[in-house]
């Protein structure tokens, strides 16, 4: 298996890149190729490794050259027409061209998006495509869909999201019957604007015939009980949500490391408690749980967050390798271009 690494996208690159990818690497059996400038990713390693070149490090590490880099502020679709050799559009085309399996950046989220549209292509059948991350739950995680790519959508756009969520998460983590809930004001099936009410009743008529294990409306304070696998929205809500949850998470940890810190006594106290303190941190830290899967375009394509540093590329890229194998997107194709 071969995963393209975008070296040049994101806030940290490409210094996060390359030592995530280094990270990874000694853990998973994939090959990388880090796409980006050459040069540039060279003297990278020479000054965080004292090595020539990448494959000094690992035999399964390699550099694909690429002169150009799409930046965060250029329009997407004018970037990935006209920035042919960007790191980002080089990769896509290894990615259609069979040179790669999964394709992970963490760079442009409009260009990303549009590139994987235009340049890999949807599946047959699926009207849009759509972000999906992983988010902690009690004891578990759930999948957040959309968080982003599509801001208006129909009722379709939900009940295919749901589909595809239900195909990802029992051929990737084995559950047979996905729980899949609509994020709602309410529970109530009445509630909610026109598209909820709407979807909630597609998905309650036809969930049996779709093959979605669909168990109503989930008010936004459930999405973390442990109860719900994937939870469908459309993109504007999902993205509010999505940046709501990890500023959560940021605000828990901040105030209970002052907390623990505020003085002798609390820090002494504190000592005891670290292992568990550890693994809660663990639990709310969003880089535990990878980057957003962009499902519905015919091959796998991650979106790593903009702000990655190398310990999240390292979780990607383990995630990565996990998506290609489940063949989530090879199922996809057969469910929804056979119809």
């Amino acid at each position: 298996m071969k995963i393209l690494l975008d070296a040049m996208g994101g806030d940290n690159a490409p210094d996060a890149v390359i030592k995530g990818a280094v990270k990874a690497v000694s853990e998973i059996k994939s090959e990388i190729v880090l796409i980006g400038n050459e040069e540039i990713i060279n003297a990278k390693i020479k000054e965080f490794f004292d090595k020539d070149k990448i494959s000094d490090i690992n035999e399964r590490l390699s550099i694909k050259h690429a002169t150009e880099q799409i930046e965060m502020e250029d329009t997407p679709t004018v970037a990935i027409k006209q920035k042919k050799d960007s790191s980002m559009v080089v990769g896509f085309r290894m990615l259609k061209e069979g040179e790669g399996d999964v394709f992970i950046s963490a760079g442009n989220s409009g260009a990303l998006l549009t590139g994987a549209t235009l340049l890999v292509g949807r599946i047959k059948g699926i009207d849009r495509p759509a972000i999906a991350p992983m988010l902690p739950a009690y004891k578990k995680s759930f999948m957040l869909m959309d968080a982003g790519a599509n801001t208006n959508c129909k009722p379709l756009n939900l009940v295919q999201f749901a589909q595809m969520s239900t195909i990802y998460l029992r051929n990737t983590f084995g559950i047979e019957k996905p729980r899949i809930g609509l994020l709602n004001i309410g529970t109530e099936e009445t509630k909610g604007n026109e598209l909820v009410k709407e979807t909630y009743n597609i998905l309650k008529e036809q969930s049996e015939e779709l093959g979605i294990n669909f168990i109503g409306n989930v008010e936004g304070r459930d999405c973390f009980s442990g109860e719900v696998d994937a939870v469908i929205t459309d993109g504007f809500t999902g993205n509010v949500f999505l940046k709501t949850t990890e500023g959560l998470g940021k605000l828990v940890k901040r105030n209970l490391t002052e907390s623990l810190k505020r003085n002798i006594w609390t820090t002494l106290c504190a000592i005891p408690c670290l292992p568990a303190i550890k693994r809660f941190s663990k639990t709310m830290d969003y880089k535990e749980y990878g980057g957003a899967l962009f499902l519905g375009v015919k091959k796998p394509v991650v979106k790593a967050h903009g702000s990655s540093d190398e310990y999240l590329f390292y979780f990607t890229l383990k995630q990565a390798e996990n998506f290609v194998k489940s063949g989530a997107v090879e199922k996809m194709k057969e469910e929804f271009e056979n119809k």
